[in-house]
């Protein structure tokens, strides 16, 4: 495996001059840069990919240079070392990979449009201009771009332009900044503008696809957030101007590129009078994830790709600081605890997954670390324990002190480490390191034994795993003062258990509001206790009661037979948080079941009844007195009654269908995904299906076609499945980038998964020329363990994926997947039988 040269030791970058000359009816740019730095010595190395090097020059004069593909390198021979200006003149094409520049497509009016953008992170400003393509090689950039412009388009850029001359734009220089913070479009927008408090111009743009109304609330959120990180940061927003751009095809969901961030448009734009609140949180979050980033990656930047989690992790946790100031009626960190928490823990159970911190020796690998469970959600659990454990006041202090001192640079983790620690006197790096260099996380065994409350820490495994004795430093968040802040040992013993309860009057409870990332195993006493005093905790706390025991199910050291008599102590819960953790549970359970089985018809009995209450208490239509928790709670139940075949439920949704018929769009969004995929499961035909087809063609509504992409995809009509899965490869039905979300759903049909899995295994090679550069592209990998749990199809995958282990950014992926669904085919074959007799006893 070959590992990465740094070009920057051998050329450090200072300026670059890039004029581009794109032509879209062509599909070519033509380009011409100037970059000015120090050679260290006289033969260096400018990245490049799929460029064609006309010349180099020094001072007006052509330079020797070979071009290496294979290393996606210009070797240049200089005159000698020192300061240096040299010229590189190329050509390259325009391609539809979204890497790069590329073309966004979209329709207005039924007459196709193209928007250009680019994405050049992780290593794609190499396909749009010769560079040094890497995290610490900062340089100032002057953009200079001429297209075939007609009137009516708008070009935008990292700064405000300049000046236009001849058919060129002119953009202001930058400060200095990573090549993948680069950024520009052009084409036919509109936009939104605002100022903050401190004169950072804001604004929101898009395609004329859609309603004006849907850019307002992004620009609210961006707006608020950058003035809430001024403040929080203590540090000022360094550029002029914060543009939103949300692009039509978009391979990431969003890019935090200096000054023009790139969103994908479900991402970005809403409709004010029709959105979920689940959605309209899950917006704000990504914005102010990207807004994070502006000073947290863009200002200061990772010296190398190995530590991505400073930046990910990071802004990961600062979305939900930012979102809960500026909307903290929503109560957002409750969705950190059903989002990012459950993620970082079911993937960081398995043996084999990368530790936060990762060494990357390959190309091809830099991609593949970025594993949205552990870089983005362990990472941001990392840091809100760090928050957790040094408070507001020194976590402002030390970024403070942190941006002053690496600004306009590069840093590393001991870097951050250093500077928290400072401002809280506590040895921050040292009890981070046993987190972030260590795969993994503890169970924390509670139990009385001969009178003495204990405690013991050893690594959780889901699955089979190899126990090297790995040992945290973990803060335990007791609320018994017996229990040390920090476990650094195997085994502690807190004293005698009688007294420690009487004293302190409450059961005992470790992890208080679920901010450590470890899970906690109860001996029966004390689970016994906790569970006799239930009404006694918070929403987080029983959440968090019900995630560990399905965790500790997973990985065996619990029944799922003994978690079912739990589930109606918890099914008339008002809380969102602690339906969703309910109904994970209730999920797993379907493992267990064959589907059109007697088994099957007992869990969708059992399921009836624990939604039943809620159902009744909520119904369908959203009432002025909901409470949040009412709003997001509705579709949970509705959704478990009808995976119950409850007939009322059917015929609720199909009443609301026929009586919407013919604005389904306007149907209300808290409920419109249950009616769509309700009717097409129940009523469904040639023609619906059609209907809802055409109709996804045609809206520009991120959310509505997400809703109808649940409901095409659940069609149970062989020969509509058939024809869906020919829409795969149609671009003009379904753009790549949201074509793994297509798959898995086909895929967790019963009824298309043959279809789905035969079209995965038959056009592999397609996928990977279409997508395969992608930074998501092994994740169609990971959503097909995730849905497979029988012996025969871990056969299959293990057939079909076993032989690709050895490919460049997928090696870790398969690995680990065969063992996910290893697992569950282990599992299930262990406790089938108690899983049933247990679901047959509940069933009143």
């Amino acid at each position: 495996m070959s590992s990465i040269a740094r070009f920057y030791e051998n050329f450090k970058p200072s300026h670059y001059d890039v004029f581009l000359d794109i032509n879209r009816a062509k599909k070519t740019i033509k380009g011409n840069t100037t970059v000015s730095g120090i050679a260290e010595q006289p033969v260096i190395k400018l990245h490049q990919k799929d460029l064609t090097i006309e010349s180099v020059q020094v001072a007006g004069e052509n330079v020797p240079f070979k071009v290496d593909n294979d290393a996606e390198a210009i070797i240049i021979t200089l005159p000698e070392d020192g300061d240096v200006t040299l010229t590189v003149t190329y050509s390259a094409p325009l391609t539809d990979t979204m890497m790069g520049i590329y073309p966004s497509y979209y329709k207005v009016n039924g007459e196709t449009k193209q928007i250009i953008g680019t994405q050049f992170e992780t290593t794609f400003a190499r396909q749009a201009f010769p560079c040094v393509d890497e995290p610490e090689a900062k340089a100032t950039f002057s953009l200079a771009i001429k297209y075939d412009e007609h009137p009516g388009e708008t070009i935008i850029a990292n700064m405000p332009e300049d000046h236009e001359s001849a058919g060129v734009h002119y953009f202001q220089q930058t400060v200095r900044m990573s090549t993948y913070l680069v950024a520009f479009a052009f084409g036919e927008l509109q936009a939104k503008k605002t100022t903050t408090k401190s004169g950072v111009q804001v604004g929101v743009f898009a395609t004329k696809a859609h309603q004006p109304k849907e850019l307002d609330f992004a620009l609210e959120i961006a707006k608020k957030a950058i003035e809430f990180y001024e403040d929080f940061y203590q540090t000022p927003y360094p550029l002029p101007h914060s543009w939103q751009l949300a692009l039509p095809d978009f391979s990431a969901g969003a890019m935090e590129n200096w000054g023009l961030v790139t969103y994908r448009e479900a991402y970005l734009l809403l409709d004010p009078d029709n959105t979920s609140l689940d959605m309209k949180r899950l917006v704000a979050t990504v914005i102010t994830h990207e807004l994070a980033h502006q000073w947290f990656g863009d200002l200061v930047t990772m010296k190398w790709w190995d530590d991505l989690w400073l930046n990910e992790s990071f802004a990961n946790m600062m979305e939900y600081v930012a979102v809960d100031a500026i909307h903290p009626e929503w109560k957002i960190w409750e969705l950190f605890q059903t989002s990012e928490a459950p993620m970082a823990l079911q993937r960081d159970a398995t043996d084999g997954v990368q530790p936060v911190h990762v060494q990357v020796n390959n190309p091809a690998e830099i991609d593949a670390i970025f594993d949205a469970a552990i870089v983005y959600a362990k990472g941001a659990r990392m840091l809100v324990m760090v928050r957790s454990l040094i408070g507001d006041d020194a976590l402002r202090a030390g970024l403070k002190n942190y941006f002053a001192a690496h600004k306009y640079h590069n840093a590393t983790g001991a870097d951050l480490w250093s500077a928290l620690g400072k401002a809280s006197h506590l040895d921050i790096g040292d009890i981070m390191n046993s987190w972030l260099e260590q795969p993994g996380y503890p169970v924390v065994s509670a139990s009385v034994e001969d009178g003495q409350l204990k405690l013991h820490q050893q690594q959780f495994f889901i699955g089979k795993g190899q126990d090297q004795g790995r040992l945290w430093q973990i803060p335990l968040n007791a609320n018994y003062d017996a229990a040390p802040q920090i476990m650094k040992d195997q085994d502690i013993s807190l004293g005698e258990y009688q007294e420690l309860r009487d004293k302190v009057g409450k059961p005992f409870r470790l992890n208080l509001g679920n901010n450590s990332h470890f899970i906690v195993k109860y001996d029966e006493t004390l689970l016994n206790d906790i569970l006799d005093h239930l009404d006694n905790l918070d929403a987080i706390s029983q959440r968090q009661l019900l995630q560990d025991c399905r965790l500790l199910a997973d990985g065996g050291e619990m029944s799922y037979a003994d978690l079912v008599p739990l589930l109606p102590k918890f099914a008339n819960s008002h809380s969102e948080i602690v339906n969703t953790a309910l109904y994970a549970i209730v999920n797993r359970l379907k493992l267990f079941v064959q589907p059109k089985s007697k088994e099957e018809d007992q869990l969708k009995r059992l399921v009836d009844q624990l939604a039943a209450p809620q159902v009744a208490r909520l119904g369908w239509q959203p009432s002025k007195d909901d409470s949040n928790d009412d709003q997001l709670t509705r579709p949970i139940v509705l959704s478990a009654a009808l995976y119950a075949d409850n007939k009322k439920a059917i015929e609720a949704a199909h009443r609301i269908f026929t009586n919407h018929q013919s604005d389904l769009a306007h149907l209300n969004a808290d409920i419109r995904p249950l009616v769509l995929k309700a009717e097409m499961q129940h009523y469904g035909n040639p023609a619906l299906f059609e209907q809802f087809i055409r109709d996804y063609q045609d809206t520009a509504d991120a959310s509505y076609k997400s809703d109808l992409n649940s409901a095409i995809t659940a069609t149970k009509s062989p020969k509509l499945i058939s024809q869906l899965i020919t829409d795969f490869e149609d671009s003009t039905v379904i753009k790549p980038q949201d074509l793994r979300g297509w798959y898995r759903n086909v895929l967790a049909n019963n009824d298309g998964q043959q279809a789905a899995w035969d079209w995965l295994r038959g056009e592999w090679d397609w996928l990977n020329k279409t997508v395969g550069g992608d930074m998501e592209f092994a994740t169609y990998i990971t959503v097909t363990a995730n849905v497979f749990h029988t012996p025969a199809r871990l056969q299959e995958f293990k057939e079909f994926f076993e032989p690709k282990v050895n490919t460049p950014g997928l090696t870790r992926e398969i690995k680990m997947d065969i063992s996910i669904v290893q697992s569950k085919v282990d599992l299930i074959a262990k406790e089938q039988d108690a899983v049933h007799q247990a679901i047959q006893a509940a069933i009143q």
